[in-house]
């Protein structure tokens, strides 16, 4: 079934002089004359068979029927406006707000920032450090990146990377405090980013979920059970992205071969209406670049030296690289 909408000059016409309350500033608005403006809203009421303002004093007022209308006439030039500015905003150039797990933007996209503003320099980031899948409608924010199982409403998702997860510890500690099997674990502290799932995942599928760590610490987040462990507070569990670059610097070290799957992975999320803005594309196509450039073998990052070997003669978890 067909819609038959009313004339757009007419309805420009209506939303300028109700918004104004003025048929004078409705004209000067829309740069016409005043003679014109009231026709074309004579025009528009004789189509729907409606009245739609009439005067009260100096100024117009909304008859029921035009307070109806009004509303659903300004939201759909306001929804023009916004997708014409979109589309005529240069993909380089503007203002983006982007909210990002903590631990991956301390540790993977600051470090990467001064890339992004050679590339892009017009483009001025607002990077706020949440994991907080609300932040996903909220109008302050464009771009998400989330750690999760992605499963989040009303929104366009993209899985940015799995992870692997394996025990990291400095080495100024191991050095004092020696990690030669598994079963040293026990003379240690364990640093916990939840409330135990992900190491009870790892000691597990190490055969050692009867080891009574020295003592045991939790904290908001793998940012902060992180920075414990390179300041020599304990073992936290590393991933294979945020703690890369940490290994790579010997800020920390891992003292086994072994990893596991983490149960979540990073997604790339936002509004619908979001994603389709330029300016957001670009964003989201440098992150997805840049994650193709970190090594395809999550393993690469897990080099310890201690080899876990399964229970009845499984088989044995090798060093990767």
């Amino acid at each position: 079934m067909s819609r038959r909408l009313p004339p757009l000059n007419p309805l420009r016409a209506f939303e300028a002089a109700a918004r104004h309350g003025s048929l004078t500033k409705a004209a000067g608005e829309l740069n016409v004359t005043h003679g014109a403006i009231s026709h074309q809203i004579r025009a528009l009421e004789a189509t729907l068979k409606v009245r739609l303002l009439e005067r009260s004093g100096s100024r117009l007022k909304l008859t029921p029927q035009g307070a109806e209308l009004l509303p659903a006439v300004s939201g759909a030039f306001e929804s023009i406006a916004a997708a014409t500015a979109r589309m005529t905003r240069p993909t380089s150039s503007g203002k983006l707000t982007v909210s990002c797990v903590p631990a991956l933007l301390s540790l993977w996209l600051v470090p990467r920032l001064g890339g992004f503003t050679a590339q892009y320099p017009g483009i001025s980031l607002t990077l706020n450090a949440t994991n907080d899948p609300r932040d996903i409608h909220s109008p302050d924010t464009d771009v998400c990146l989330l750690y999760g199982d992605g499963r989040w409403s009303d929104c366009w998702t993209k899985k940015w990377s799995t992870l692997e997860l394996f025990p990291v510890v400095s080495p100024t500690l191991i050095n004092n405090r020696p990690i030669r099997s598994v079963r040293d674990l026990a003379d240690h502290v364990l640093l916990h980013a939840d409330e135990g799932r992900e190491w009870h995942t790892w000691l597990a599928a190490a055969d050692a979920l009867d080891i009574k760590p020295l003592q045991q610490h939790r904290m908001a987040g793998a940012s902060l059970t992180t920075e414990a462990a390179v300041h020599g507070h304990g073992l936290a569990l590393g991933d294979s992205v945020t703690a890369s670059s940490l290994l790579a610097k010997g800020q920390l070290v891992t003292p086994f071969n072994f990893s596991v799957p983490a149960v979540d992975a990073f997604y790339v999320v936002c509004r619908n209406e979001v994603r389709s803005a330029p300016i957001a594309q670009v964003f989201i196509d440098w992150l997805f670049a840049q994650r193709e450039e970190l090594p395809a073998r999550t393993e690469q990052a897990v080099t310890g030296q201690i080899s876990i070997r399964k229970r009845r003669g499984q088989k044995q978890v090798q060093a990767a690289g």
